[in-house]
């Protein structure tokens, strides 16, 4: 398969590239990268697909967003990961459409926290609206493409680097299965979700 990995320069994404690798043709996107995507600017997606064609499958790692408090917060510190992480990978899907090839897979990326966690309300309104939107667009998918989003919650390594107990994160090895099997397997609509073990 050839399979677009945006955010592949993030912890998950450099995983999942890493593993999909030994079996496909992998194009790391990244707003870094040699291969320049950003999820805020539309026009950087159409032009990744400008470049390499048509691909088997698109899987957005990407979707970062940071702890925001309700009360303190201005509208548009709170509202920061809706442009990014919730309308940009609509978008990222809506143009998918066009460059995934027949029976391809789109694989977004929403989160989870296992309790509530100050900071976290909007971030829970932005995930629960990802997943909602993919179990609803997955009975308009044209050509028998698929469509399923990754709620990976807090990854083990992450925590480590930020020097926080990471007893209750999920290995990478593990969220990468569940980015893989999204990708290359037969599901329609799902969320995945990787438990810490």
């Amino acid at each position: 398969m050839k399979i677009i990995v945006v955010g592949a320069t993030g912890t998950i994404g450099r995983a999942v590239a890493d593993a999909l690798e030994t079996e496909h043709e992998v194009i790391r996107a990244s707003r870094n990268g040699s291969t320049r995507v950003d999820l805020e600017i539309p026009g950087s997606i159409n032009a990744v697909f400008g470049t390499v064609g048509k691909v088997d499958a698109v899987i957005c790692c990407a979707a970062s967003g940071q702890l925001t408090p309700l009360a303190s917060s201005s509208d548009d510190e709170f509202t920061l990961g809706l442009k990014g992480k919730l309308l940009g990978q609509v978008m990222l899907l809506r143009q998918d459409l066009n460059h995934v090839r027949d029976g391809g897979s789109i694989t977004l990326t929403s989160g989870i926290f296992k309790e509530p966690t100050p900071g976290g309300s909007f971030g829970a309104l932005v995930n629960a609206g990802l997943e909602a939107f993919v179990q609803a667009a997955a009975i308009e998918m044209p050509r028998g493409l698929r469509v399923n989003v990754v709620s990976p919650g807090w990854v083990k390594e992450t925590l480590e680097k930020l020097g926080i107990d990471s007893g209750g994160g999920t290995l990478v090895s593990d969220v990468v299965r569940a980015y893989i099997q999204a990708a290359t397997g037969s599901m329609q609509g799902q969320t995945l979700t990787p438990s810490p073990r």
